[in-house]
């Protein structure tokens, strides 16, 4: 079994990143090498905007190359919880904004030629316990009439078409979700934003970060760089960025571990046994479990199998033995069937739920996407382009006000505590 990302190992490897030194002054410089920063730089440099991109490692270094490869619509929370905390007006933009930024999705990977695997799949959201089928479905029918006719309800025998399993006791089903190789769009991205005119430089970590009389100066270990403008669009993986100025990110963004495992390429006979319908799942547990099928159909099953910040060999290897016993439990029939991956990332949470984009300190950001960043982090970086062109119009979180999390200082220290309550919560519900 191979310790690393399978959107890594079977993506190509980005070809064009500068290979001297990091210098000179542009408008906008881009903290991150991921989706939301290669998005926002390839918009820039279409629009004639000098731009550069300082990446810690390699493009898709973080989040973006080391999830579960679901682009799924729809909010992180309930959409009547997201209504009663953000009023029904903004509920219902944030949630045209992940609809709408699957479609960006799609017009970049058409625009570009990014061979990506992109299919509208749609997404099941399943139902884990009989009890949870109520608060399912009172859900589908808000969301049905209010915000999303492209849904439907599913009961349990509906789910012997769609998933092999008897786990599950009814489904929503949203129409508009996708699926993609995730390492082959973020190496898409980096290609188009390179041929658009975006300098990209890999193994740059920013470990200073000056504001100047006129923009900013970021240094790394191999040069510095000045730039009018500064968009962070690191995430869950600010805090490994060392320069004192993103400390207001840090005290925002709670970092927690999601971690995945690949199975070998399924039989065609083993494939129409557990995944018929070939789509984007996930599990009402609080405490749950996403799964796909990969385009060699591999069966992708991820979860929050541990509450930990740390995703390294030895943390995504305990994780991954969880995971393995929650593909045993759903799919008995797959029980000897080896794992040929095992991974992990960082998700960047925040402490409603609720991702973020705007101004602060004089740095534009976008982050926060607590799990459902691979869908709406196409939006953000353009919208984030925008507002560094001077453009306030496309933000459908302006105004969002974002309090830090007390006592955190990027080592989100609370995480097992917070890891038990969630499974009180599954065991009582």
């Amino acid at each position: 079994m191979k310790y690393l990302s399978y959107w890594h190992d079977t993506a190509p490897t980005f070809s064009k990143a500068q290979q001297g030194p990091v210098e000179g002054k542009v408008d906008v410089a881009v903290i991150g090498g991921g989706f939301t920063g290669l998005n926002a730089a390839r918009k820039l440099a279409r629009e004639g905007v000098s731009v550069a991109v300082l990446e810690n490692l390699h493009v898709g270094a973080g989040g973006s190359g080391r999830n579960g490869g679901h682009l799924n619509n729809g909010l992180a929370h309930s959409y009547a919880e997201a209504k009663a905390h953000l009023g029904a007006e903004r509920a219902h933009t944030l949630y045209r904004a992940f609809d709408r930024s699957i479609d960006m999705i799609e017009e970049v990977v058409r625009e570009e030629n990014i061979a990506c695997d992109f299919r509208r799949a749609g997404k099941l959201k399943l139902a884990s316990k009989p009890s949870h089928v109520a608060g399912l479905k009172a859900g589908f029918e808000l969301i049905h009439r209010e915000v999303d006719p492209d849904t439907s309800w599913l009961e349990r025998g509906d789910l012997e078409n769609e998933i092999g399993s008897q786990a599950f006791h009814g489904a929503v089903l949203y129409g508009k979700s996708a699926m993609m190789h995730m390492g082959k769009y973020v190496a898409g991205l980096a290609e188009a934003a390179h041929t658009h005119g975006a300098r990209i430089w890999e193994n740059a970590p920013v470990t200073g970060l000056a504001r100047l009389a006129t923009g900013w100066q970021l240094q790394t270990p191999r040069g510095t760089l000045q730039a009018e403008r500064v968009i962070v669009a690191t995430g869950a993986y600010s805090r490994e960025v060392r320069a004192a100025p993103l400390d207001y990110f840090r005290r925002r963004i709670i970092s927690v571990g999601s971690f995945i495992v690949a199975t070998r390429p399924l039989s065609e006979r083993e494939v129409a046994a557990t995944m018929p319908g070939n789509r984007t799942c996930v599990t009402s547990m609080n405490v749950g479990n996403y799964f796909r099928l990969s385009p060699d159909r591999r069966l992708i099953f991820g979860g929050r199998a541990r509450f930990s910040a740390v995703s390294d060999q030895r943390s995504d290897a305990k994780s991954g033995r969880i995971l393995r016993a929650g593909i045993d439990r759903v799919f008995p029939h797959l029980a000897d069937v080896p794992l040929d991956y095992c991974w992990g990332g960082l998700v960047g949470m925040t402490k409603d739920r609720y991702p973020r984009i705007g101004e602060a300190d004089g740095m534009l950001y976008g982050m926060g996407y607590s799990g459902h960043g691979a869908q709406m982090s196409t939006l953000a970086g353009q919208v984030l382009a925008d507002l560094a062109m001077g453009r306030k119009d496309t933000n459908p979180l302006d105004g969002l006000a974002w309090p830090a999390v007390p006592f955190n200082s990027g080592n989100p220290w609370f995480l097992p505590m917070v890891g038990l309550w969630f499974r009180l919560k599954d065991r009582l519900s």
